[in-house]
């Protein structure tokens, strides 16, 4: 295939990220095992915060190189005249790079779609008002199933059934408002779209799935950690709450939406480590902001270390004209 300059540009970024972004994400899947038997000797936020950086490793070694070093070599050392064949390697990389990108941007789309119209339908039989104490707004929803959920990502929304506000107990329904507050303020539904438009490692892959679970299963347990805050009471009562929903039945879920008793296949661990009370006080600790991310900004620091090297852009260069052959 013949292409021109900034043709050729596009397709080597598409195919330097698929090639980048495939062998970190299989050496991270290979990682994972380690990365789980780590992230159980952590509180809660700590390993929550650890196996969200793992996850997002891949797709930001990718993108350093593409924006830091492939592009910037590209446009200071190749020449701007004439055309050039690209080789099948790179066509194929190209190719599966772009299918990979285009299943994530569906897949967050689609997810998008569903939570949004599971949302117009809770306005249209609902009434907004404001929870005493609370400082995010609730729409009480006149349904029959017990919906419990944190809705939107910047701006969120509480969204209650009737049956289950009249079903919990005041400090029942204070903690379980407690744990959904938490998702809000660690940003969980933004970082759950996150997952769903970054590339999966191969186009049809889900070789990074372990990470996401585990991932959402820790950030449940930071929730109630943080809920409780230390508080045996505030944790049994989250702990009665959680039971109490539970037994109502199956609600909506969404990928986009933070469920009350969202990995049902883990609602026993979770009431289990609520009736522990030195487990309580592990949402005391908290991790500072370095320590929550400091794979990704290690990440970062060693692209710009590598960007200054002498020589740096002349040997990525040649890295490309031999992919591009």
């Amino acid at each position: 295939m013949i292409t021109d300059y900034f043709s050729r540009l596009v397709c080597l970024c598409f195919a330097s990220f698929f090639l980048v972004h495939a062998g970190a994400g299989v050496a991270i899947a290979l990682l994972i095992p380690a990365a789980l038997r780590r992230a159980e000797k952590m509180p809660a936020r700590s390993a929550a915060a650890f196996l969200f950086s793992l996850r997002l490793l891949p797709f930001v070694m990718a993108s350093c190189v593409i924006a830091a070093l492939c592009v910037p070599s590209y446009l200071l050392l190749e020449p701007r005249s004439g055309t050039e064949p690209l080789g099948g390697l790179c066509a194929t990389a190209a190719v599966l790079g772009l299918l990979s990108w285009l299943i994530a941007a569906a897949r967050a789309v689609v997810a998008l779609g569903r939570t949004l119209a599971f949302e117009r339908s809770c306005r249209r039989s609902g009434s907004e008002t404001r929870l005493a104490g609370r400082t995010v707004p609730a729409l009480v929803v006149e349904s029959r199933l017990p919906l419990l959920a944190l809705s939107g990502l910047i701006r969120a929304r509480l969204l209650l059934s009737r049956q289950v506000l009249e079903a919990l107990q005041p400090e029942e329904l204070d903690a379980a408002l407690r744990h959904e507050e938490a998702h809000q303020s660690s940003r969980d539904n933004l970082k759950r779209l996150v997952c769903l438009l970054i590339p999966e490692v191969l186009p049809l892959g889900r070789c990074l799935a372990p990470l996401e679970r585990s991932w959402a299963k820790y950030s449940e347990w930071a929730a109630d950690d943080q809920a409780s805050r230390g508080d045996s009471h505030r944790a049994l009562w989250l702990a009665s709450a959680l039971l109490r929903v539970a037994r109502m039945g199956s609600a909506f879920e969404s990928e986009l939406c933070a469920t009350f008793t969202a990995c049902g296949w883990g609602l026993e661990a979770r009431v289990e480590r609520l009736l522990r009370t030195e487990t309580a006080r592990e949402g005391m600790r908290e991790p500072g902001r370095f320590a929550q991310h400091r794979e990704l900004l290690l990440i970062g620091a060693f692209t710009a270390t590598i960007v200054l090297l002498p020589g740096a852009m002349a040997c990525v260069h040649r890295l490309l004209e031999r992919l591009i052959q």
